[in-house]
Formats: C-alpha cells, sequence, structure tokens
C-alpha cells in the first residue's frame, strides 16, 4: 500500500516538539498530532532504549491512525547518575498529575536532577541529549535516525526557551544553555534537529 509522504502524523501532544520538527522538515510536509485522533489509545513507553520506545510508537500509532508516523523518545543521560533519567526523562519525577501543565512538570523533573547531582562536581556534570526517531507505516519501519548532543549539567534554570531540561543543559561550544538558544540555533545543534536531518536525508528517496 502506499502512503502520502506529505502528510505525517508526529507521536506527540507536545507542543515544543512538534515546532522543532516542523521547522525542521520544512513546511512542505503537513504534520498532524495526536491531538488529531482523539480517539486513539495511548501507546505506553516501556521499552529499555529510546529505539524501542521510538519503533513501538511509530508502528502502534500508524496502526491506529492508518497514517505514516514518526515518532521520537527522546531524553537525557547524566554520566554521574549513571545514565539517567534515559528513557524515564519525561516522568523523572512521577507521573502527570491530573490537569497538570508541561512547564510544571518539566520544573518537577529539573528540580529533581538538581538535587541529586548537587555534590558533583563541575567536571563530572557531563550529559548528553539522545533523540532516537523511527517513522512507520501500518505494516513496517520505513527509516530511523539519530542524534545526541553533548553538555554540562548546571545548578540554576538559565534561559526561557525550548522545555524539558533545556534550562540546565550548558552547551560549552555556545557559552549559553539551550534555553539560551534561538530556535535556529537550537536546531542547528540538537539532538532532535540531528536526527531529523539525518531522517530527512533518507526521506529525499521517498518523497
Amino acid at each position: 500500500m502506499s502512503y502520502n509522504m506529505k502528510e505525517i502524523l508526529i507521536a506527540t501532544t507536545n507542543p515544543g516538539k512538534i515546532i522543532e520538527i516542523q521547522s525542521c522538515l520544512g513546511e512542505e510536509i503537513k504534520l498532524l498530532s495526536l491531538k488529531d485522533f482523539a480517539s486513539i489509545k495511548e501507546i505506553e513507553e516501556d521499552g529499555k532504549t529510546f529505539e524501542e520506545n521510538a519503533r513501538k510508537k511509530a508502528l502502534g500509532y500508524a496502526k491506529s491512525s492508518q497514517c505514516l508516523t514518526l515518532a521520537d523518545d527522546s531524553g537525557l543521560e547524566i554520566d554521574a547518575l549513571n545514565g539517567a533519567p534515559g528513557v524515564n526523562s519525561a516522568r523523572f519525577s512521577g507521573p502527570k498529575l491530573k490537569d497538570e501543565e508541561r512547564t510544571l512538570i518539566d520544573h518537577r523533573n529539573i528540580t529533581k536532577v538538581i538535587k541529586l547531582i548537587e555534590n558533583v562536581p563541575q567536571e563530572k556534570r557531563t550529559a548528553r541529549f539522545v533523540c532516537c526517531m523511527c517513522l512507520a507505516s501500518p505494516e513496517k519501519i520505513i527509516i530511523e535516525s539519530t542524534g545526541t548532543l553533548e553538555g554540562i549539567i548546571i545548578n540554576n534554570e538559565v534561559g526561557t526557551n525550548g522545555f524539558g531540561y533545556d534550562p540546565i543543559f550548558f552547551v560549552p561550544s555556545m557559552k549559553k544553555t539551550v534555553a539560551q538558544l534561538t530556535q535556529n540555533e537550537k536546531n542547528s545543534i540538537s539532538h532532535r534537529g540531528k536526527a531529523i536531518r539525518a531522517l530527512k536525508e533518507k526521506m529525499k528517496y521517498l518523497l
């Protein structure tokens, strides 16, 4: 069965992710979100790796929606915490509370990270953002890609852009946290930007 490569479901309700993906893929591809498919049952992210979760979401939502679906699983790996929060990055401080805003969840997660590494010296606060992406049809996985961004965790939130752990993730080459970067700056270096560009390069042969 053939599918319209110009219309893709993004397997998220996170507006920040949708904006980043749209800005990287370009306006020629129409993006749908899970909010456009309110009756679809949420797929549990219970994989042990980012790759497993991305594949599970992409295939699961593609089957439910009968649309080409792009899913990503991304998160923060902190070396001093043995790779945590890892695949639990979005729910590191516990599950989402009823009607809780995304910004409050982010703040809870950030607070927990800072508390856990408060006694870790600066030189041992190395970390990375990881993003694994998967594009799937209802029948099979079509394309996969991965991107990473290396940085250092700081003690205080700096910057108001972005989302998630961006305010405490300092990028030495930019001398800024990710939350201080413009959208274009972030896309040029971010884990998600790298993964999307790699994915888009492979998509050229399918469009």
